[in-house]
């Protein structure tokens, strides 16, 4: 990557944005605009965190949410490369909650349910190849528009670092960030897993919405270089109030 692009690359650290998000969104946008095309490398994570007075972890969270929307991959010992545009997958998007949102002149908002710290039941020794009574970080919340609830969501990854949880790390974290900063493996892969479904009792009651309630439901598992999952979530979207658009090409987000 051209070192006058990163020189380029401006953050507001007084903003409610998260700092790691900001940067993400710039080398996405990079990548949309063909300024960083696939098999380029991205720059260290040293020279990021220099550029911008920041942490390495808070560069790594940025890389991880990349890895997540599948623009970019890592290479143990090489870096971080942009990705080749998958041409022949079709590939649906709900898109960024935030923006969507906002867009449509709505208010975008998030209540976080809760955060623990529980026990591998079988579900989770499953999804996280884990032994039964693993330590996992539970964390859930609710996506709201106009204080209208839209999105449940449940995250747990493997509890590996025993770092204390702190409130402002949770503003809506990704499963990738979570894994970042409470697990030991770095996340480099990430596989979704959409499906129709009726809302459960629970979920009925976080949405707010009536029995029977059609749902979207989409599974995320996020992987270590190994190929070993780190992180597990489901994220539960009204069925009433979504829909799923395919485009393929990093510059399909700019069709309209």
């Amino acid at each position: 990557m051209d070192n006058k692009l990163i020189s380029q690359l401006k953050i507001d650290k007084n903003s409610v944005i998260p700092i790691y998000y900001q940067i993400a969104k710039m080398f996405e946008g990079y990548i949309y605009e063909g300024k960083l095309k696939p098999g380029e490398v991205l720059p260290p994570e040293h020279e990021i965190a220099e550029n911008f007075g920041i942490s390495r972890m808070t560069v790594r969270r940025a890389i991880s949410e990349l890895i997540n929307l599948g623009l970019v991959f890592t290479q143990k010992g090489k870096g971080t490369f942009v990705s080749e545009p998958k041409l022949n997958d079709v590939t649906f998007e709900l898109g960024d909650f935030y923006e969507e949102t906002s867009k449509k002149g709505m208010t975008p908002s998030s209540t976080l349910l809760g955060v623990r710290i529980v026990r591998a039941n079988k579900t989770l020794s499953e999804k996280l190849a884990v032994p039964l009574g693993t330590s996992c970080l539970y964390f859930s919340l609710v996506l709201a528009a106009d204080n209208e609830p839209l999105v449940y969501e449940k995250k747990y990854v493997k509890y590996t670092k025993q770092k204390p949880i702190l409130e402002v790390e949770l503003k809506d974290p990704s499963l990738s960030s979570l894994a970042v900063t409470h697990g030991s493996h770095f996340p480099t892969t990430s596989k979704r897993v959409l499906h129709a479904s009726i809302a459960t009792k629970e979920e009925t009651s976080v949405l707010e919405v009536k029995e029977n309630t059609p749902v979207f439901v989409v599974e995320q598992t996020v992987y270590d270089a190994e190929k070993k999952p780190v992180g597990w979530g489901k994220s539960v979207y009204r069925g009433d109030r979504y829909k799923l658009t395919s485009y393929i090409g990093w510059s399909a987000n700019n069709i309209k």
